[in-house]
């Protein structure tokens, strides 16, 4: 790809008099038509106070419409956001700052007036005032309904009983909208021991809704399954809390073992009444923690390979060693090129030949070609020859698996984007087997809200397809869609028979948004086929009965520890198919991505092999057997592919033949103004693995700070890794200080300014360098002027925003703690006083850093990160303001702008979330304001 594409072709932020972001300004150019370059202006504007009031994107502030505006309270809390993609919310916390009542789902009608017909209004209960103040029920009523009580909590009291099981005070009875879960006892360190979940008697119903009224307990379990209809799974932990053993709803018994380190060495699964088979037999890892060989318990080996400069992954060899009972042999061996920024350039699988077919050479790989933006515009690779139009249908797996050379055949397709990133087009070009089509997507003029080209081509008729939440309502002609009162798919409907039964999926979710059940039924003839699966820890439990004989029972045991592949165990109860051999073990082996490309038996023979389309669909999908294709369920990114053609991510559908989204991202603006785009655009480089927040693939563990930092970003840490990494950086071009140098072009003046003591200015590397600008300890109840942060910081409005955020913040306001007033009349107590003060500052550095201007934040772990116990325990260095920062991160980290932009380092390189958050230890930390975080939870809900 020509570097000159990207040539003068910056990034650039415009900010106010107040250092508020005001204009981001993007260049764009596309590799077909270089010489044209365009600006991509997104704009946004504040009220008085400094506040976020308004967003816009390049493509609606031209036609004089705003993505989002939002109105706040005087500490800077949205109360209200109206978006054109996501309809418009109203929140209120109570006096103790807890969520007391939502209304989402409020629909703006042309004339401007608010349309409240599908707005959901919730609202939260709490204990009374003697009392904790833990939450005991949520009350949801969508209008025009009657309310109903979606959740209830129901605590453990102090009896001996209750303690003895570690029970006191936690709740241990959940009722929400899919049924019950119980806790039934936990362990010192917090792990629960026994979980039991329930469902509701007509659970299977998706149009049955849960509604826990009264205050009698016995009525609300009458509204559930019996008691013999539980799930109840089963842990066993060490002292420090790590899991050793899981059993499953049916007894099946996961086991694992980790090394000195912590790292997984191995995982075993004993089938109930069976003997014990190993899943994971070794992995070996860097000194980073970067995987490096994996072996499994069919005798394959994963080996991984990486870029020596810039530790990207380059290969993924995954093959049957030599004395291997079944022969030794290279099953797929991926090699990635990257281009500087590590976009992915091409991929290629060696273990695939290349073949010749009507005049073309048919290579195993893709190339990509991408426009300034990083969006991708261009791919080739390879298909079935017989691949045709593909839509929200599988095709068809050959099998057995071919050997001819007919099999391939090249293709192109070209991809294009409007000015607010909208996939618009995509075209297909198959030329040696005449398949070439266009796929259009029709995007609405007044929002980001889009829909195939063939369920309307007016861009006007869009937003009738949405409903005011943002969730589409059509799947294709004919197919409809219906939505939970939070906004979580509830039914699809793809066939409607006049005077007969339609067919149908409908999905049911617990508390957390998480699909627990799927049913379907479809019309066969004169039966109704019902096909159902139950997605418990672990274990999923699929049925299908025709009519009310059950014809198949079928327990798929998912392995929870199973290095880099997805290992799933088939069990069948009932109705098990001759061709395939009982307890069969499937071990799914991926790409960069996490897409599921090679299936292998516990043999290490090939079941399958995929290979998708850049925004999913499957191009290439062959298999021994056409019965034992019919069992894969896991497929691009990972994610199971259900009979409608969606993927499910956890909490978003996405439509790979349109690659976008089916419902607004429920994080919000996290990953843009664009609420609908399918990772940013960079589905090859880029991954989504819950439908809120995608992340790049292609930058790993390993990476060195000075080739990730960048103006704009922060850095925290203890001060001696601090300091190292702030003098990496000066080497690499990130000077802290620089010299003031006053223009004059009188000779004499310079000469004698150069005897003079040379002024310095701070580059903002540090969250230090903001708050000694903005506050001085010697002046505790007062902030800095303008004039004197101007006089200290180059990015001076980057500060004075920052003093904005903490004098409007209830909690991080210094100037008005009593530590503040103590200085005034105690300053020689500085040390003892300011360090309380200081821990407010810095946690406000966090927020306004990760939350606030949603930049990367770089945190240096070292001789902090190795001792979690005395981070929780506030001992010794556990006292320090850079342990408050780590237990706040770990408080906030499934956020998604924590899990987007904060990367932590050791020894000046990149490591994993999990390397810090995941710790053993983690699980004795129990924060005082324990109500505070269970509604930051139920807020996200």
């Amino acid at each position: 790809m020509s570097t000159s594409l990207f040539s003068k072709t910056p990034t650039v932020t415009v900010l106010d008099n107040r250092g508020l972001t005001v204009r981001d300004i993007a260049y764009h150019r596309h590799p077909g038509s270089q010489d044209v370059t365009s600006e991509r202006i997104t704009h946004h504007q504040y009220d008085a106070r400094g506040f976020l009031a308004q967003s816009t994107d390049p493509r609606l502030h031209d036609a004089g419409l705003a993505n989002f505006s939002y109105l706040t309270d005087l500490a800077g809390n949205v109360l209200r956001s109206q978006g054109v993609d996501n309809g418009n919310t109203v929140s209120l916390n109570d006096a103790a700052r807890r969520p007391f009542i939502a209304v989402s789902n409020i629909r703006t009608a042309d004339d401007g007036t608010e349309d409240r017909s599908q707005a959901v209004t919730r609202t939260w209960q709490y204990e009374d005032a003697e009392l904790p103040g833990r939450p005991v029920s949520i009350t949801e009523q969508v209008s025009g309904e009657a309310a109903r009580i979606a959740e209830r909590f129901v605590y453990a009291g102090n009896t001996d009983a209750e303690k003895a099981l570690n029970l006191a005070g936690i709740c241990v009875s959940h009722y929400d909208t899919a049924g019950l879960t119980q806790t039934d006892s936990v362990a010192l360190t917090g792990v629960p021991l026994s979980v039991t979940r329930r469902l509701l008697k007509e659970a299977d119903n998706p149009d049955v809704t849960a509604d826990w009224q009264g205050d009698d307990a016995s009525a609300w379990n009458d509204l559930l399954a019996g008691e013999s209809e539980g799930y109840t799974t089963l842990t066993t932990a060490d002292a420090t809390g790590a899991v050793l053993t899981t059993t499953d709803a049916k007894g099946n018994l996961q086991r694992v073992a980790y090394d000195v380190a912590g790292l997984l060495l191995g995982s075993w699964l004993t089938l109930k009444g069976g003997k014990e088979q190993v899943i994971v037999a070794s992995l070996t890892y860097s000194a980073a923690g970067q995987k490096l060989r994996e072996e499994h318990g069919n005798g394959v080996v994963t080996t991984f390979t990486y870029e020596a400069e810039t530790q990207r992954l380059t290969g993924i060899k995954t093959e049957r060693p030599a004395g291997h009972a079944s022969r030794a042999k290279v099953l797929q061996d991926l090699r990635y090129e990257y281009d500087p920024v590590g976009n992915v350039l091409k991929t290629t699988n060696d273990a695939e030949e290349t073949r010749f077919w009507r005049n073309q050479k048919v290579v195993p790989e893709n190339t990509y070609v991408y426009d300034s933006l990083y969006q991708l515009v261009s791919a080739t690779g390879r298909e079935m020859a017989n691949a045709g139009q593909q839509g929200s249908n599988l095709p068809s797996a050959t099998a057995p698996l071919p050997t001819d050379r007919s099999a391939f055949t090249n293709y192109t397709r070209t991809y294009s984007y409007d000015n607010a990133g909208n996939l618009t087009q995509i075209r297909h070009s198959a030329p040696a087997t005449n398949n070439s089509y266009t796929t259009n997507i029709t995007v609405s003029d007044k929002s980001n809200r889009g829909v195939l080209s063939t369920l309307t081509e007016n861009p006007s008729d869009v937003d009738a397809l949405f409903t005011a939440g943002g969730q589409q309502t059509q799947l294709q002609p004919g197919q409809s869609l219906a939505w939970t009162p939070r906004n979580e798919l509830l039914k699809v409907t793809p066939v409607v028979r006049d005077g007969d039964a339609a067919d149908y999926e409908g999905y049911r979710y617990d508390a957390g948004s998480q699909r627990l059940l799927k049913v379907s039924g479809q019309k066969t003839g004169n039966s109704t086929q019902t096909q159902r699966a139950l997605y418990l820890p672990g274990l999923e439990l699929r049925t299908t009965q025709n009519d009310n004989t059950e014809t198949e029972g079928l327990q798929v045991i998912t392995a929870g520890e199973a290095g880099r592949a997805q290992v799933r165990v088939l069990h069948w109860t009932s109705g098990r198919p001759t061709e395939i051999t009982g307890d069969q073990v499937r071990y799914s082996y991926d790409n960069l991505t996490g897409s599921s490309n090679l299936e292998l038996d516990g043999d290490g023979n090939v079941i399958s092999m995929e290979e998708y389309y850049p925004y999913g669909g499957t191009a290439v999908w062959t298999a021994r057997s056409a019965v034992e294709a019919d069992y894969k369920t896991v497929r691009y990114s990972g994610k199971e592919r259900d009979a409608t053609g969606l993927y499910y991510y956890g909490y978003r559908y996405y439509q790979p033949w349109a690659g976008r989204w089916l419902s607004a991202d429920p994080a919000g603006t996290v990953d843009g103004l664009n609420v609908f785009r399918m990772c940013r655009n960079n589905p090859v480089s880029m991954k989504d693995s819950d439908g809120r927040v995608p992340t790049i693939s292609s930058i790993p563990n390993d990476t060195p700070l000075t080739e990730i930092f960048q103006w704009g970003d922060i850095l925290y840490g203890l001060d001696k890794p601090r300091e190292k990494s702030l003098s990496a950086l000066n080497s690499s071009g990130f000077k802290r200080k620089e010299a003031i140098k006053p223009p004059t072009k009188n000779i004499l003046k310079s000469i004698r300014q150069s005897f003079r003591k040379v002024k310095e200015k701070t580059n903002i590397i540090i969250q230090n360098d903001i708050t000694n600008a903005v506050w001085d300890v010697s002046k505790p109840k007062e902030y800095s002027d303008d004039k004197t942060i101007n006089k200290q910081l180059n990015d001076s409005e980057r500060a004075i925003q920052f003093r904005q955020f903490i004098s409007s913040h209830e909690k991080y306001n210094v100037i008005d703690q009593d530590e503040a007033t103590k200085l005034m009349s105690e300053p020689w107590k500085a040390m003892q006083l300011g360090v309380p003060l200081w821990k407010r500052t810095s946690k406000a550095g966090l927020e306004f850093q990760l939350l606030v201007r949603k930049k990367p934040l770089h945190f240096m772990t070292d001789l902090i990160g190795d001792d979690i116990g005395v981070v929780i325990s506030k001992e010794g260095h556990g006292a320090s303001i850079t342990s408050s920062e780590l237990r706040w991160l770990y408080r906030h980290r499934d956020l998604p702008e924590v899990r987007s932009n904060l990367i932590f380092y050791r020894d000046g390189k990149k490591i994993s979330h999990e390397e810090i958050f995941g710790k053993n230890e983690w699980s004795n930390y129990h924060p005082k304001n324990q109500y505070n975080k269970m509604e930051k939870k139920l807020s996200l809900h």
